[in-house]
């Protein structure tokens, strides 16, 4: 298809009279007047093709991104490695045009991958049903609390404040579309405050506590202790976690979670200036008929050959529209089956390493920051995954700029966020980084180089 296919005169003349009216004004005579631009634009003069195309082109040069610059910036999307073979696989036509499996007979490839990926999000996760995914992190965490409050038939939410700011905005608006109470739980230590966890499940009306772990600092949360305490008093628990961490960190759901979510972005999907990627959801037999989305199962045709369908559609396109779960009809095809092909060709030892490497390579940047006597931890002692929270001696946004010249992405400033966390700074360190580009960074941060 042509870059750019214009209407001419004689083509809007001919679409003006197939509509009946005599002008485009009259074509937008619903509008009231009041409302309607009068004058032109103020844009600037048209340009010529070869103009635009290098104004564009500049344009997209002023972007930094990790292809030119050693990235230490995490807070919800990570530079992991990811294998050649996945972008070569998913690049295939069969994968990059597919739509939704409607017709499972010509659409078993794509069935079958999106089973192969719910099968690797349970074995990991330590659940027993996973959909096909949902559109990121957020929305999961969102749809597992809308899906806690219509299985408990109670209307309180509660949330901790180390869950993603981002996870906790979205929650606030899928609350407020559902008329569900809400309860921000309080930071001890850069973990939840269990004592006023324990306040808020006294009256017994939550429905659910959302918990990331690892959270937004990094820290692993007690997440056995805390489903003890959530399902005394009658409420489910929501774990928000990552696919990496899990190959180190025990399953959340043998810990006691009843719905695990969270973004898959660090397993085989590149940040790409923020997205697309995928959100995961898992249940326990249980709570699987309330699940949003769909969910790929596996049967035999009629000469016992092993297939695969779609199957358990709790959607509005697929059953009554009172009875739907959620408005959530699709799934992010091509990024589950980028992360199927990572989780494969990694298996569980590789997964185990690079989970290794993240929480060895973390412990030595740190630990190198500290020995410049101008970086301290926010919370000592807090176990953490892939990020630490650090106050620095001078404003993040100082220490970011004399980063950024030395072509060096700094870390997430948390006092925007956290005013309590003065000069606070989020460093996220992936196995990409080595300890060259690591020094590079205790130098530059130290104010060595």
């Amino acid at each position: 298809m042509s870059r750019y296919i214009p209407a001419t005169a004689e083509d809007r003349r001919r679409m003006l009279d197939y509509l009946g009216v005599g002008s485009i004004d009259d074509l937008f005579s619903g509008i009231p007047e009041k409302v309607r631009q009068k004058k032109p634009s103020d844009l600037p003069p048209a340009l010529t093709e070869p103009e635009m195309v290098r104004d564009l082109k500049k344009l997209s040069g002023s972007n930094r991104h990790t292809g030119e610059m050693v990235c230490f910036l995490g807070a919800g999307a990570y530079d992991h490695f990811i294998p050649a073979a996945v972008d070569s696989l998913i690049s295939r036509g069969e994968f990059t045009t597919s739509y939704t499996p409607y017709q499972p007979e010509v659409a078993q490839g794509t069935l079958q991958a999106i089973f192969q990926y719910q099968t690797m999000v349970c074995e990991l996760t330590g659940m027993e049903i996973s959909n096909a995914s949902m559109y990121d992190g957020a929305s999961a965490a969102a749809e597992a609390a809308v899906l806690a409050a219509t299985a408990t038939k109670k209307k309180k939410i509660l949330w901790g404040g180390t869950v993603n700011p981002q996870t906790r905005e979205t929650l606030e608006t899928y609350c407020w579309s559902r008329q569900l109470e809400h309860r921000e739980l309080k930071i001890s230590g850069g973990r939840i405050d269990e004592a006023d966890l324990r306040d808020a499940l006294a009256g017994g009306d939550a429905a659910a506590l959302v918990v990331q772990s690892p959270n937004f600092f990094g820290n692993i949360e007690n997440l056995k202790a805390m489903a003890d305490s959530v399902h005394g008093a009658g409420a489910l628990l929501v774990v928000s976690t990552d696919l990496l961490a899990l190959g180190l960190l025990e399953a959340p759901g043998r810990l006691g979670a009843d719905i695990v979510v969270g973004d898959g972005q660090s397993a085989g999907n590149p940040m790409s200036f923020g997205g697309p990627a995928f959100g995961f959801i898992a249940v326990n037999k249980p709570l699987m008929r309330r699940m949003p989305g769909r969910i790929c199962g596996q049967t035999v045709d009629r000469l016992g050959r092993r297939t695969f369908v779609l199957t358990l559609q709790a959607r509005e396109q697929h059953i009554r529209r009172e009875k739907a779960t959620s408005n959530i009809c699709s799934n992010q095809n091509l990024c589950i089956v980028a992360a199927s092909i990572y989780l494969s060709l990694m298996g569980p030892a590789g997964i185990r390493e690079v989970g290794e490497q993240i929480m060895s390579k973390t412990e030595y940047a740190v630990g190198q920051l500290e020995k410049t006597g101008k970086f301290k931890r926010a919370f000592p002692g807090a176990p953490s995954f892939r990020e630490v929270a650090l106050i620095a001696d001078e404003p993040v946004e100082k220490l970011n700029r004399r980063l950024l010249e030395a072509g060096i992405l700094g870390g997430y400033s948390l006092e925007h966020r956290y005013p309590e966390l003065k000069n606070g700074w989020l460093l996220a360190i992936t196995e990409n980084r080595t300890k060259e580009e690591i020094d590079r960074l205790v130098a530059v941060a130290g104010g060595e180089a």
